[in-house]
């Protein structure tokens, strides 16, 4: 395939965001094949298209499974997603190309006073569609109504102010990109709130049979980036969930060392588990084993058997 003739088809969720993040990844790919054209396929997801379903109801691969079967079906070449929705588990016939640069990985309050989480009043009603996020917010503020939300990024924050909510918590990242983050009272560091594994990173997929295209798109890896969510989704892995269940992990790479902070919950938030580990960066999955098996000394084992199950 000549990549000055033949176009290079991406595909992308329809939702602001993820065009938004597309057309992130398309800059990249444009900058580093000038004469290439990377025309933009906009594909609706089953997690766009059932906005009122709770995540947990959707299914692991809610928001990425219509755009894989749109690559294994060769109506597009390349699909851009948010790492974080990416199974643990790869679909056959597909690989991951690319990482790219992570934006901030953290999560982020929007309330209506403008308040820090430990100045909200007691019993405020704080939204969140994610689990991880329940079991967490339960944890440091017990006192609050924390409440699931769901919808697109503009959506929650438009319920967050209304009558049934008085804030939210979302990705930083999705906010910095929208453009939104003007209206953040708060932006959690990782000690306080652990963010998803892979928060904040597209990931690139394309067809395993494809070379030249995965050739294209392995030029804009970024990878500090991709050593350290591959530690944080080598956890996942371990643990055998998805955005189902109450995980954490975020990992922070300096030259040739890797650190990893790894976490369990119950969505109530009267179980939480946490455990760090540092390691070789060449080797993320054992940064990964140590932290798994950290928590499982502390006592998280029948936790982690029971969300397996």
């Amino acid at each position: 395939m000549s990549t000055s003739t033949k176009p290079v088809r991406i595909g992308a969720r329809g939702s602001q965001l993820s065009l938004r993040q597309t057309h992130q990844a398309l800059s990249m790919l444009q900058a580093a094949h000038p004469s290439a054209r990377f025309p933009i396929t906009t594909i609706a997801s089953s997690g766009d298209t059932h906005p009122d379903l709770p995540i947990e109801r959707l299914g692991v691969g809610a928001f990425v499974k219509e755009l894989q079967v749109a690559l294994l079906r060769r109506e597009i070449d390349i699909a851009v997603h948010s790492l974080k929705d990416l199974p643990t588990l790869p679909t056959p016939g597909l690989a991951i190309a690319a990482v790219t640069l992570r934006e901030d990985p953290r999560d982020a309050l929007v309330d209506r006073w403008d308040l820090t989480l430990a100045s909200l009043p007691p019993g405020a009603r704080i939204g969140t569609g994610s689990p991880r996020r329940m079991a967490q917010l339960r944890s440091l503020r017990p006192d609050l109504q924390v409440l699931p939300i769901r919808g697109n990024v503009t959506t929650r924050l438009d319920k967050a102010l209304g009558a049934d909510y008085d804030g939210v918590v979302l990705a930083l990242a999705g906010l910095r990109r929208l453009g939104l983050d003007g209206q953040v009272a708060q932006v959690f560091d990782p000690d306080l709130l652990l963010p998803a594994p892979g928060q904040g990173a597209l990931a690139l997929e394309v067809r395993a049979d494809d070379p030249e295209t995965a050739a294209l798109v392995r030029r804009i890896q970024h990878q500090e980036t991709y050593l350290a969510t591959q530690a944080e989704r080598a956890f996942l892995a371990l643990l055998g969930g998805g955005c189902r269940a109450p995980y954490g992990a975020y990992a922070l790479v300096e030259g040739n060392a890797i650190a990893l902070t790894g976490m369990v919950g119950e969505v109530s938030g009267q179980r939480l588990y946490r455990a760090s580990a540092s390691g070789s960066a060449q080797d993320p999955e054992a940064a990964a084993a140590a932290v798994y098996h950290a928590l499982r000394a502390q006592g998280a084992g029948p936790l982690i058997d029971e969300m397996k199950e």
